[in-house]
């Protein structure tokens, strides 16, 4: 077995609680878009798979894991004489300056995973400047050496591309790199990268679903250096 030398990791629901961080971004755009109509809030709540009267999202929602053009189509029909790049525009500015509530203490955790002189990336769905404004609010941007969001030429999750560029861009072979995250997209990409794949329940699926795609399933992030020392013991 190689030797873990970088891990990738997801954002949303992965570095930060999905339902807390992201259930709080939903109310506020449907409500925005709109108008104080709440038939039409709900509506726009059941295209996207958010429920506003509890604050749940569905298994499917295309929140949990599509691109912001790809949420985008899904309010689109319900919004008439509304531009999809305007659309997305607005979602993306929102997003960045959203309230993030993070998995577990990342500073620690990350200072942690540097010193054991391991490489970082963060591979996304959400678009790159709102990437790149939550680490820098979550105090981690430092700790990364590779950011992708969808629009970072790189393609998207459920797609290896962005994992395979973060493992080209620090000159690692990909069976020397672990893939973390939340959703099927992530396994799915990180089982087609050659990966190493480590699921977290901080998102909204549940280990059933996850745990056919990942080599291990953790309670959330912090568990990682734990994890590791068990690859560690592995290979040698």
């Amino acid at each position: 077995m190689t030797e873990i030398r970088g891990l990738v990791f997801d954002k949303d629901g992965t570095l930060f609680d999905f339902r807390a961080t992201w259930g709080g971004w939903s109310r506020r755009i449907l409500e925005e878009l709109a108008g104080g109509s709440t038939d039409l809030a709900a509506t726009l709540g059941t295209a996207i798979g958010y429920d506003l009267s509890d604050g749940s999202f569905a298994p499917d929602s295309p929140v949990i894991a599509h691109t912001a053009p790809e949420i985008a189509t899904y309010l689109l029909p319900h919004l008439p004489g509304a531009d999809h790049a305007v659309l997305v525009a607005r979602m993306n500015a929102m997003a960045a300056v959203t309230d993030l509530v993070a998995a577990t203490p990342l500073v620690p955790l990350f200072e942690a995973l540097t010193a054991r002189g391991l490489r970082l990336g963060l591979a996304t769905n959400d678009a790159e400047e709102p990437a790149h404004a939550h680490l820098r609010a979550a105090d981690v941007a430092r700790f990364f050496q590779f950011v992708s969001g969808f629009d970072s030429g790189h393609g998207a999750k459920p797609d290896p591309g962005p994992l395979l560029a973060f493992a080209r861009s620090q000159g690692l072979d990909p069976e020397s790199v672990a893939m973390v995250g939340d959703s099927r997209h992530d396994l799915v990409a990180g089982r087609a990268a050659g990966m190493r794949t480590v699921a977290v329940l901080t998102g909204v699926a549940e280990a059933e679903e996850l745990a056919p795609l990942a080599d291990v399933v953790l309670p959330d992030i912090g568990h990682l250096p734990r994890w590791i020392d068990t690859q560690v013991m592995a290979v040698t």
